[in-house]
């Protein structure tokens, strides 16, 4: 794809072109080290625009329902004049590097909305349920006049906590019946959720999800807040009947004014952890990118299989070899 000038790219989000927005967000995807020096630029320039639109992540076990019911609740927002940027995470495959990005396709209500913008990415080698640059993708949206960027991630396992850090308001999605109520989802999602939804209430399953509901409601209590002012809540909801969506954009606008001092503050937090972040990623890649590092590990790699050598040994060699002088790229 041709790279257009950062001028192009900044003008083009103020005034809400689409395709241009699309075309920052595979900018500050890259991994080509040119790419993210402009994704850089174009942020930096439109940094004053950001920061006003309400992050909401959305994480829950596969099955869950998850881009069903963005699909409809949605519309309460919508409804209300919102617009929304969703931020779909897929994952890849550790084999080819493709992603599912099936997402898209299940939010049939939502695709063809001029108030909505839907953009499949997928979480390559990253852990935590979030994409390389889901962060700069919400920024990119909040400049392009976005007031609500949801974060659809992969789903529930023990690394999926990392959303928490990107959002304000963080939701887990859960089913009932399935013997374990927490189905397997690690107590640190609990300890970091704002709000727990039992989907799928309807049918046969309703009242299993009604019990369901009030069991997390009372296990919640013996978690500890990680909010001065807030208690996470848990709520029953269908995307087949509609029960519960209203329910769930008021508990959110409720958060929104009780939580607006801590939300500021903890952007704040958030912009630290971003620079931890990216400073641990661009040393990853710069000691894979090292031609020395490369060769060596490829000796080591045989020798590991063969048992000549512990992992921790040749860990420390690499690490050792990429720091005892100047560093060569690929």
């Amino acid at each position: 794809m041709t790279r257009l000038d950062v001028d192009r790219y900044v003008n083009g989000i103020r005034s809400g072109d689409r395709a241009i927005l699309s075309r920052a967000i595979t900018v500050a995807e890259s991994q080509r080290q040119e790419d993210r020096s402009i994704a850089s630029s174009i942020i930096r320039a439109l940094g004053p625009a950001t920061g006003g639109a309400k992050r909401i992540g959305i994480s829950g076990v596969p099955g869950a329902g998850k881009s069903t019911f963005i699909d409809l609740w949605t519309s309460r927002w919508l409804g209300r004049g919102e617009s929304i940027a969703v931020l779909a995470v897929d994952p890849s495959s550790t084999v080819s590097g493709g992603s599912i990005l099936g997402d898209k396709t299940r939010m049939v209500h939502l695709v063809n909305d001029p108030n909505v913008f839907i953009r499949p990415s997928p979480s390559g080698t990253n852990l935590g349920g979030v994409a390389r640059a889901t962060r700069e993708a919400m920024l990119l949206c909040e400049a392009a006049g976005f007031s609500i960027i949801l974060v659809e991630t992969v789903g529930v396992g023990q690394s999926e906590v990392a959303v928490a850090d990107l959002v304000d308001f963080f939701m887990v999605l859960v089913l009932a019946g399935a013997g374990d109520e927490l189905q397997g989802i690690k107590r640190g999602i609990f300890e970091l959720a704002d709000l727990v939804v039992v989907h799928k209430a309807d049918g046969e399953h309703r009242q299993r999800a009604m019990v369901a509901a009030s069991e997390l409601a009372s296990a919640l209590k013996y978690i500890p807040a990680h909010r001065q002012h807030w208690m996470a809540e848990v709520l029953p909801a269908s995307s087949i009947t509609g029960e519960g969506l209203g329910d769930i954009v008021s508990v959110i606008d409720r958060f929104w004014e009780q939580e607006a001092l801590a939300i500021e503050t903890r952007r704040k937090e958030q912009q630290v952890a971003a620079m931890w972040r990216w400073a641990a990623q661009s040393l990853s890649d710069r000691f894979r990118a090292d031609v020395r590092v490369a060769a060596r590990a490829k000796q080591l790699e045989a020798q590991l299989q063969e048992a000549e050598i512990d992992p921790y040994d040749a860990a420390s060699e690499l690490v050792a070899l990429f720091t005892s002088g100047a560093v060569t790229s690929k």
